[in-house]
């Protein structure tokens, strides 16, 4: 079934530095090469729809991130450094030298960006061109909660100790209410079946609900912190970064995403906004997938 997803594609187990990672790995060998990053609360999956285009081109790795889908799921530590984004970011790295490429392009949603975004202010070195999908820095979300705390709430909630055992009751239900209320359609609609059924894999199983909890944990406290050690000595993200956000997800009204990654992280960011909830790659991979092959065609 996953098989199917990504036609052409090969499955590929790689060991990492916390566990074996999971790869669904496309396109022609010795192509530049580009790892594609998802977000919370999905799995590589979510790339079903434009990583075979982006294969023509590139060698294309769509990586599920420790936690999340066929990758381990170690527990946390007490300090949740173990899912902060900087350690993702150094394991991503190694997996990535693990398949023979050095240096690469990213695109990353939700979660999966804020990696690539840490990654790229880490090791610039490593990373070719950066294209950033929905999100805002993790510094500037959490100031924004502080003003308006009903916004974005279950940033707050998956970063609480209780998490676990409240998901736990009725996981399903809970995250296909998050994939509901965050889409543009407001329903399941957008979302392939057969990438439904990898993503309730994922979510009945309490090792990756508690990784997920610890990757909002990380956020709440090593990810906030790192950014704000960044902005206060003026390091920026140093490759080409494009900003592509939907129209119906963040809120926009006092700055526009790619206006605050400009006064923040990326000065010389591009950017588009795509008509489409949060998940943009499936509710609208017509737009999404051009401004990709047209940024990282470059």
């Amino acid at each position: 079934m996953a098989a199917d997803l990504f036609e052409g594609f090969e499955a590929r187990w790689i060991d990492g530095p916390d566990g074996r990672a999971f790869a669904r790995i496309g396109g022609p060998e010795g192509a530049p090469p580009l790892l594609l990053l998802h977000g919370f609360p999905q799995t590589h999956a979510c790339w079903h729809r434009i990583a075979p285009a982006l294969a023509r081109n590139r060698r294309v790795v769509c990586l599920d991130l420790k936690g999340y889908g066929w990758s381990q799921a170690p527990a946390g530590d007490a300090g949740h450094a173990a899912y902060a984004k900087r350690t993702l970011a150094r394991e991503v790295v190694a997996i990535m030298e693990g398949l023979g490429h050095v240096r690469f392009a990213v695109a990353g949603h939700d979660r999966g960006a804020r990696v690539g975004y840490r990654l790229a202010l880490d090791e610039p070195g490593r990373v070719e061109r950066l294209a950033l999908l929905d999100i805002l820095p993790t510094l500037v979300q959490w100031q924004r909660l502080e003003t308006a705390p009903d916004r974005f709430s279950h940033w707050r909630f998956l970063a609480s100790p209780e998490a676990e055992a409240e998901i736990g009751r009725d996981p399903i239900a809970y995250y296909e209410g998050l994939l509901r209320t965050w889409s543009g359609a407001g329903t399941l609609d957008p979302f392939e079946p057969r990438a439904l059924h990898l993503y309730r894999q994922s979510w009945n199983d309490p090792s990756r609900i508690h990784a997920a909890c610890e990757d909002y944990r990380a956020g709440a406290t090593h990810d906030r912190q790192a950014d704000a050690d960044d902005l206060a000595a003026g390091r920026t993200i140093a490759s080409p970064a494009l900003i592509l956000t939907g129209d119906r997800y963040l809120d926009q009204s006092v700055e526009t995403a790619l206006d605050t990654w400009r006064r923040t992280f990326a000065p010389g960011a591009t950017g588009t906004v795509i008509p489409s909830g949060h998940f943009l790659a499936e509710e609208n991979p017509d737009a999404t997938l051009a401004a990709l092959e047209a940024f990282f065609a470059v």
